[in-house]
């Protein structure tokens, strides 16, 4: 009962110190913004090439923007040595790990969300109709992606190259999630939409294997 009741006080942390600043969620948004809206300029909108590789285009976008998101996540710690205080604060060092894992899945999530309208327009793809199972694709893309990109971040954090570390671990990592989640998404935004439960199942397991060796091996990765 700890674990959740840590967990809820450090994701309460995150969300405030994130909506009083804005920081964050702001640059991610420009920059998703200025990515859709520039690959958006390579494909004619009324043409079946932009159907068929919107999808591609989209989720990188959201990779770009979730290395980005990931790269101040453990910096805040560094200073004043915050890092320290929070794992002698808290009885499950898991708890520290899952509030920034869960608050970068909300604030990935919310940054997709702001974006489908605008990719909507731009490539002259319909969303709407499938936006419950479309949701479903990116939340389980996104989770997979804040449990990679926060036990990296983690890593990085404490690493003098630690801008360039944190993508290079990151992409490689991150292949699998990514062709899953776009193979998914390919097919919701099909002529006739349908859902890849194949696509589905590997994002579930690999949320599930990740997620559960973040909580077995996530105390060494705070180690200095």
């Amino acid at each position: 009962m700890s674990l959740f009741s840590n967990t809820a006080v450090l994701l309460g942390k995150e969300l405030r110190t994130e909506f009083r600043s804005r920081e964050l969620l702001t640059t991610t948004v420009v920059f998703i913004l200025v990515v859709v809206v520039l690959f958006s300029f390579t494909f004619d909108a009324s043409s079946a090439e932009s159907r068929r590789f919107a999808a591609s285009l989209l989720w990188l976008a959201f990779l770009f923007a979730a290395s980005l998101m990931f790269q101040p996540c453990f910096l805040r710690e560094q200073s004043n040595d915050t890092l320290s205080a929070l794992r002698l604060s808290v009885k499950d060092p898991f708890a520290i790990f899952a509030a920034k894992l869960s608050a970068n899945t909300l604030f990935l999530l919310l940054t997709e969300l702001l974006m489908l309208p605008v990719f909507s327009v731009l490539f002259n793809v319909p969303v709407f109709p499938v936006i419950g199972r479309l949701v479903l694709v990116l939340f389980l893309g996104s989770l997979g992606v804040s449990i990679a990109g926060t036990a990296l971040s983690a890593i990085s954090a404490q690493a003098r190259m630690r801008e360039l570390l944190l993508p290079l671990l990151l992409f490689p990592l991150l292949a699998p999630v990514l062709a899953a989640s776009t193979q998914v998404t390919v097919g919701l935004l099909d002529a006739t939409p349908f859902m890849k439960w194949k696509g589905i199942g590997y994002l579930v397991i690999f949320d599930v294997v990740f997620l559960t060796a973040l909580w077995l091996f996530g105390e060494y990765l705070l180690e200095e």
